[in-house]
């Protein structure tokens, strides 16, 4: 019989919890391996049983990031009407920004991989190459891709593919996210503004051609 874990779930979510709680509050440099434990009563034994490194720790919490949105996904009811549907993914993405912004900011704000290119066919940006942020990465993204195929599927995308589509929801959903977290308030109401946002996206995937051929005057 193998030696029990001497760590395990419970434990890795309370350390994962305490280093948001710290990049939140005091930015990424304020994280250390003894502050986490001691902030749950554990261990710096326990942070490098479980997560190996600092990085090892960082790399946990954009993999933690992403499993967020993908259980919001999840969470979220469907409908027979697609385009609504995929309006209220992108606020389930605005209160995934706005409950956990160190999260938003360790899983979203970096260079996306090559992966993610128009017409790829895996990966939303990760913070790294790392297989488990990848993983949890794509996993969400999958999700994402079956809301926006139901579009497809009403004809409702016009010339875009899946892929393009979804990079552009994703992107309206990460340039809001950020805007929002800066405190850049153009009307008072981020709700209605990205309501709006994603109306006027939906309603534009039906466009046949992003360049129609122009009559001759």
């Amino acid at each position: 019989m193998g030696r029990p874990r001497e760590h395990g779930e419970h434990t890795a979510a309370a350390l994962l919890a305490a280093a948001e709680r710290t990049i939140q509050a005091s930015g990424p440099d304020a994280l250390s391996i003894r502050g986490v434990a001691t902030e749950v009563g554990s261990t710096t034994r326990a942070v490098y049983s479980l997560f190996g490194s600092k990085d090892g720790l960082i790399t946990a919490l954009g993999a933690h990031g992403f499993d967020l949105l993908r259980q919001g996904l999840e969470a979220l009811p469907i409908t027979d009407d697609p385009g609504a549907d995929l309006i209220e993914a992108a606020l389930m993405f605005r209160r995934y920004a706005l409950e956990h912004p160190a999260l938003f900011a360790i899983s979203m704000q970096h260079k996306p991989p090559e992966a993610f290119a128009v017409g790829a066919e895996a990966g939303p940006p990760v913070r790294d190459s790392s297989d488990q942020v990848r993983a949890a990465a794509n996993e969400a993204l999958d999700l994402l891709k079956e809301r926006v195929a139901r579009l497809a599927e009403a004809q409702s995308l016009g010339d875009r593919t899946v892929n393009e589509a979804t990079l552009q929801f994703h992107a309206l959903c990460e340039g809001l996210a950020s805007l929002e977290l800066r405190g850049i308030n153009p009307s008072g109401d981020w709700e209605r503004l990205w309501r709006q946002a994603f109306r006027a996206l939906v309603a534009g995937f039906v466009t046949e051609a992003d360049h129609p051929t122009r009559t001759p005057a």
